[in-house]
């Protein structure tokens, strides 16, 4: 599943929350504050690949001709295209790789601005990041359709893309996220 921005806020919520009830980091500032700065990295990283994107996107619009004259499937070259050009925008495609990356960049600026202190191996302090964004993206998409069929069956009708709608959906997305203990 690939990162957006409104997994944010969700995400770095449950990286601070983990690293607070981690016995072997000492926390030197707020849970929000550590919260905040993990938002500013992972927000950086999704514009990295949004950049990415909408090049892609931009070079195949100057080949618009050439694809509807080749009937190419407009998606699997977009797909190609986004590969070759990911090192070039320096975006890591590999799931696994970009959450080990991105728990780097973490963890380096917490330590580096003494947010947290440990006197373990670095590893172990990236491997419980890794794991907050892995556990949240496996458990994300079963909160949101929990959060659907909730408010689907509410006694008033609420109408999509209404400000009521998404006010008490995304109560109820954050209560399902907070059962299933992913923030």
């Amino acid at each position: 599943m690939r990162l957006k921005q409104n997994h944010v806020q969700y995400i770095s919520r449950k990286i601070s929350k983990d690293l607070v009830n981690c016995d072997f980091i000492e926390i030197r500032s707020t849970k929000e504050a550590i919260a905040e700065q993990v938002a500013i990295i992972m927000t950086a990283d999704i514009k990295k690949e949004s950049v990415l994107d909408e090049a892609v996107a931009n070079l195949l619009d100057n080949q618009e001709d050439d694809i509807e004259f080749y009937k190419a499937d407009y998606r699997q070259l977009f797909w190609m295209t986004k590969k070759r050009m990911a090192n070039e925008y320096g975006v890591n495609l590999n799931n696994s790789e970009r959450f080990s990356d991105i728990a780097h960049q973490i963890l380096d600026f917490l330590y580096e601005e003494d947010f947290i202190h440990f006197t373990v191996n670095d590893n172990q302090v990236k491997n419980i990041i890794i794991e907050s964004i892995e556990n949240f993206m496996s458990g994300f998409d079963d909160a949101d359709t929990a959060a659907y069929e909730k408010i689907k069956n509410y006694q008033r009708k609420l109408i999509p893309g209404t400000d009521d709608y998404n006010d008490i959906f995304n109560r109820l997305y954050e209560e399902e996220l907070v059962r299933r203990g992913l923030i």
